[in-house]
């Protein structure tokens, strides 16, 4: 729980000090929408981000139709924060612990890439389950990801505390 506060409050802070940068809305979430960007294109779409007029997102274009907002939320700086706080809540050897943080920040980070991106070609292909993609879909894809990396986190760490008691 320490750990979760700690980098919440640091993440907040952050936040403050993007507010006046030259990224906006912040430098993270920037680079998100840029790299979903590039990804869309990659699938053969054409994409572009722009910044909102109203409010601090970036909206996201496919086929020159507006799709989707990128705020602050999809950036998954939260999601990491939450994985990060958990591992550190069964905390094994240092290089074995800070590996996985790492290999596993990475995997949420691209997963997240990869789910604005579906969510984007599946509401232009099929505008009709917009609703669906970004209630279900959106959301599964992050927290399944985190899920799977937790589940494999404790039984490899529960591995090694069995392992280590019995020598």
């Amino acid at each position: 729980m320490g750990s979760y506060f700690i980098f919440s409050i640091l993440y907040s802070g952050y936040l403050s000090f993007s507010e006046n940068s030259k990224y906006y809305p912040d430098f993270f979430t920037h680079l998100v929408a840029l790299q979903s960007e590039s990804v869309i294109e990659s699938f053969g779409y054409s994409s572009k981000i722009m910044i909102h007029p109203d409010e601090a997102s970036l909206k996201l274009y496919v086929n020159k139709i507006f799709l989707a907002r990128i705020v602050e939320g999809c950036n998954s700086i939260s999601i990491i924060i939450l994985f990060i706080s958990f591992i550190l809540s069964f905390f094994a050897k240092f290089k074995i612990s800070l590996l996985f943080i790492l290999s596993g920040s990475v995997l949420i980070y691209i997963a997240n890439i990869l789910r604005i991106v579906i969510l984007a070609i599946g509401i232009y292909e099929y505008p009709q389950y917009t609703t669906f993609l970004h209630t279900i879909v959106f959301p599964l894809i992050i927290y399944g990801t985190v899920f799977i990396l937790w589940v494999f986190w404790v039984r490899l760490f529960s591995k090694n505390t069995v392992d280590e008691k019995a020598v």
